[in-house]
């Protein structure tokens, strides 16, 4: 063991981490974005909106798209506010001051001068223009005595020869410092050849030796390495544009300095019509390069032209990056994000925040969680929708635990059939007493304690007796759920989602011989299937049809005769629609009296059908409090008032409790008032 661990000791290779997926990193916590996802798809987001939300947003721990995003606009703001461009029209300045300087120091102690010579010297230089440019030119033909003078001097032609090549060629204000001859030959020859090529390509003519002779014979002055001739062209044309957006940023004073400033750099008139015939070239073959845009730049950090360029390009860079960011545009994707740029601008962290998101949307690609249906569209696979549900059980049972007691009105009845036995009545049984075995017992009980004053059997807790009932192997579930505009307009649209995925992933998971159907009911009733009633959008759907919902859920009934009916309806408003035998859906506000008789005849069907009713009223309001309860009271149902966030503990408890063999009756005062205030 010792010698292998040696062995593996003297193989290993360390080196800088070169990117990709951190193996360091935690692996990406699908819980909190399928949660997160869940919670919106139910408040009416599309799947595909609501996972662009929440990388938006991001997690508890991770940064999100939009924090991203805020930290390259604080980029910007910062490289705008922090610069301004005249750096090399003030390093020119300092570098004349220099040369003046050192020039009339030379003729204040030059004690062999002519006085005359020095007197016209002075006078020269007195009378020098305030403008740089100007300055340098009169200069140009002055006989320097200096020679410290004279060196500063031609610093100012070299400095621009410097500065003009690193705006079209980053990097070359630093390579060519101390430039000789042979160097300045050398990039004049670079960018004859360069022109000739770009110009052959214009007309179709170049070919890939015409570049890779190119790039052999000049290949030094491009450290980015381009493989072919888009490559090259693409960079230069980039910096380039940047260079046109810079000058187009400057006063007019600024750029007409520098440009009679430029006619002097390396003493060589050449070199900017050189620089001229590549940026028209560039220019006509990238034409889709920004070479209109301007800065506003305001700071006191002064940029020369090279340097400037870097900052014009980091700006386009941020821009991009922003756009990638904000996803906004067709056929976005978070794999655009370009993490190159993303570390260059804002550092290694932000890599590894977007590299994070951009795992975690793969994989919630991968593990099964979101899949891209046929028409394209993003939709929850139904391993997903069980992994949402199992959480919403959790909170669920969380609440059942702990919580007081919904406001039920009465119980009565039972789930299943009478077995003929009874037992003793223990605390909580809502059973129905058997009469006569409760009377035999105190009557027993009586006799054998001896005769009492007064006469009469007196019963006892001791003496009763409840029926016992043997609860049905399977339930037929039609769990009928509002979906008016004043649903999702109260905010009782998301829990009433939340309700039926809870409902329906208890009984798919543990009580598999159950058969469940969600049927939603607005204008019109229709049977839906979890995924399609949890992405189902909130719209203005004017009606509550109660009666068409009932009709669909006696023929769910009807087709199980062998298993108990369990009616389950959560609603928030009166009936305010219904089905004519034609199929014609007739509207009616306030209620009319046709529409709820309608309803109250399909729900006495429901109730011969066997049916335990519960109703789930949502809401405060009196008149549909005296509508629910009568309705109930009529078919030996009960009401749940729940507040909406407890709603699926309540629904979930009543379908417990049915199984159980808990019964569910409301009481009420009668159908007085249920022609009051209703709901859309």
């Amino acid at each position: 063991m010792a010698r292998a661990n040696r062995r593996l000791t003297r193989g290993a290779r360390y080196g800088k981490y070169a990117g990709g997926p951190d193996p360091l990193a935690p692996p990406v916590d699908l819980a909190e974005a399928l949660d997160a996802i869940g919670q919106d798809v139910m408040a009416g987001y599309s799947p595909e909106q609501a996972m662009r939300e929440f990388l938006r947003r991001g997690g508890r721990e991770q940064a999100g798209l939009d924090d991203l995003a805020g930290r390259v606009a604080e980029r910007r703001r910062e490289l705008t506010r922090r610069h301004n461009l005249d750096g090399t029209l003030q390093e020119i300045r300092q570098l004349l001051d220099q040369a003046v300087l050192a020039e009339r120091k030379q003729l204040a102690r030059d004690a062999l001068m002519d006085e005359g010579d020095r007197a016209l010297a002075q006078m020269q230089l007195d009378a020098l223009p305030a403008s740089p440019a100007a300055a340098v030119s009169e200069l140009n033909g002055y006989d320097w005595k200096s020679r410290e003078a004279r060196a500063d001097f031609e610093k100012i032609k070299d400095l621009l020869g410097r500065e003009l090549l690193d705006q079209r060629f980053a990097g070359m204000k630093n390579a060519l410092e101390n430039a000789t001859d042979d160097d300045r030959a050398a990039i004049t020859e670079m960018l004859g050849d360069l022109n000739t090529l770009l110009e052959a390509h214009q007309r179709g003519e170049d070919t890939p030796e015409q570049f890779d002779a190119f790039m052999a014979k000049h290949g030094e002055f491009f450290p980015e390495g381009p493989e072919n001739i888009d490559e090259l062209l693409d960079a230069l044309a980039e910096r380039a544009a940047a260079a046109q957006r810079m000058r187009n940023s400057m006063s007019p004073e600024q750029r007409a300095e520098l440009d009679a400033l430029a006619q002097q750099a390396f003493g060589s008139p050449e070199l900017m019509q050189s620089l001229a015939e590549l940026d028209g070239n560039l220019r006509s073959l990238r034409p889709g390069e920004d070479w209109s845009g301007a800065e506003r730049m305001e700071g006191e950090q002064g940029l020369g032209l090279g340097d400037g360029t870097g900052v014009f390009q980091d700006l386009a860079e941020l821009d991009a990056l922003s756009e990638q960011l904000s996803q906004g545009y067709d056929g976005s994707r978070i794999d655009d994000l370009d993490l190159e740029k993303l570390a260059r601008q804002l550092g290694d962290e932000a890599a590894v925040d977007a590299r994070t998101l951009q795992q975690l949307e793969k994989a919630l690609r991968d593990t099964g969680t979101m899949k891209r249906g046929s028409d394209g569209r993003l939709t929850m696979t139904p391993k997903a929708m069980r992994q949402l549900g199992k959480a919403l059980l959790r909170d669920v049972a969380q609440r059942l635990s702990g919580r007081q007691g919904a406001r039920e009105l009465r119980q009565a009845g039972a789930a299943g059939e009478r077995s003929g036995s009874t037992r003793e009545w223990a605390f909580g049984d809502t059973e129905p007493w058997d009469v006569t075995r409760t009377i035999t017992n105190a009557i027993t009980r009586t006799a054998a304690d001896g005769p009492r004053t007064g006469g009469g059997v007196r019963i006892e807790i001791g003496d009763v007796e409840v029926q016992e009932t043997e609860a049905r192997t399977q339930a037929c579930v039609a769990l009928l759920v509002d979906t008016s505009f004043s649903m999702a307009m109260d905010g009782r649209w998301v829990p009433m989602k939340r309700t039926a995925l809870a409902l329906h992933t208890l009984i798919t998971s543990r009580f598999r011989g159950d058969e469940l159907q969600l049927i939603s009911f607005g204008r019109h009733a229709e049977v839906m299937d979890i995924e399609q009633l949890v992405g189902l959008e909130a719209k203005w759907d004017k009606g509550t049809n109660l009666h068409h919902a009932l009709l669909l859920a006696n023929r769910h009934f009807r087709k199980h005769p062998n298993a108990q009916p369990v009616l389950l309806i959560v609603t928030d408003g009166e009936p305010t629609s219904h089905l004519e035998p034609d199929g014609e859906i007739v509207f009616s506000y306030p209620p009319d009296p046709v529409t709820v008789a309608y309803a109250v005849r399909e729900l006495d069907n429901s109730m011969r059908l066997g049916a335990q009713t519960t109703f789930f009223r949502l809401g405060d309001d009196p008149g549909l409090a005296r509508f629910i309860a009568a309705m109930a009271t009529r078919v030996g149902g009960r009401v749940v008032a729940p507040e909406a966030d407890d709603l699926s503990a309540a629904v979930v408890g009543s379908y417990l409790g049915s199984r159980q063999g808990d019964g569910g009756g409301a009481s009420g005062d009668d159908f007085g008032g249920m022609f009051g205030r209703g709901w859309y």
